[in-house]
């Protein structure tokens, strides 16, 4: 898992794995590489069984605004289970003993509470998330670029010399003739659509492909993606069949 993934308009910081210190010195780099590319954007920090503490929180906040980034909230990966819960297995015999004794002891199935956890200072709460699909509607000329943290969509076509950079997927109704950049931060599974799909370079996370032996009309849309470490290019129809 990487550690900065773009998710919808906002951002992932996943922790969980990571020692605090190498974390925020490998985000403070990855963010210096585009300074003003996420500005405006806010961000949720994913952390492990041990959440970060107050001031790990204020690190991770203040590296974070330093690239014009918000820090919206942390939510744990790991689920913290009780140690009967631990010891479920196929047919939850655990999960059931769990129950009974909880039972045992007049206790409710579901622990229910109206007291409000106590709030940290400040508090943070997550955001409902923002579309993640920047549209653009039009043909775009040589020389222009679109960079989205989330995914692109272009209705139009896409002429030699622009670029798209998105964190998601890159959608073109329309021929893409320039540079595609999908998975900017490293998310393999991302692709790229296009109605004629003719760029001059096709980038998904780390994989590059140049145009080399594409000067055809193809009969469909096409898709770009990740295939064993390579980018592979197949009919729209046909992706479901081959990408697996």
């Amino acid at each position: 898992m990487s550690l900065l993934r773009g998710r919808g308009l906002g951002l992932e910081i996943h922790l969980a794995g990571w020692d605090f210190d190498a974390a925020i010195a490998e985000l403070a780099a990855r963010l210096s590489e585009r300074p003003d590319f996420y500005r405006g954007t806010s961000a949720t920090a994913i952390a492990g069984e041990t959440p970060p503490s107050p001031e790990q929180l204020d690190v991770l906040r203040e590296t974070l605004a330093s690239a014009g980034i918000e820090l919206h909230g942390v939510r744990q990966r790991v689920l913290k289970l009780s140690d009967s819960a631990r010891s479920l297995v196929a047919d939850f015999a655990g999960a059931r003993a769990d129950i009974a004794e909880r039972r045992k002891r007049g206790e409710a199935s579901v622990r229910r509470t109206n007291a409000a956890p106590a709030a940290p200072a400040p508090a943070l709460q997550l955001a409902p998330p923002a579309p993640g699909t920047l549209y653009h509607v039009g043909t775009l000329r040589g020389g222009q670029a679109l960079h989205h943290p989330g995914n692109i969509v272009v209705v139009g076509d896409v002429n030699p010399g622009t670029e798209l950079v998105a964190t998601g997927d890159i959608v073109v109704f329309g021929r893409l003739l320039g540079v595609a950049h999908a998975g900017a931060q490293g998310d393999d599974t991302a692709k790229v659509y296009a109605l004629h799909l003719q760029a001059t370079q096709l980038r998904i996370a780390t994989c590059i492909a140049l145009d080399e032996d594409r000067a055809h009309d193809a009969s469909e849309p096409e898709v770009a993606f990740v295939r064993d470490g390579r980018i592979a290019i197949a009919p729209f129809s046909k992706v479901a069949e081959v990408a697996g």
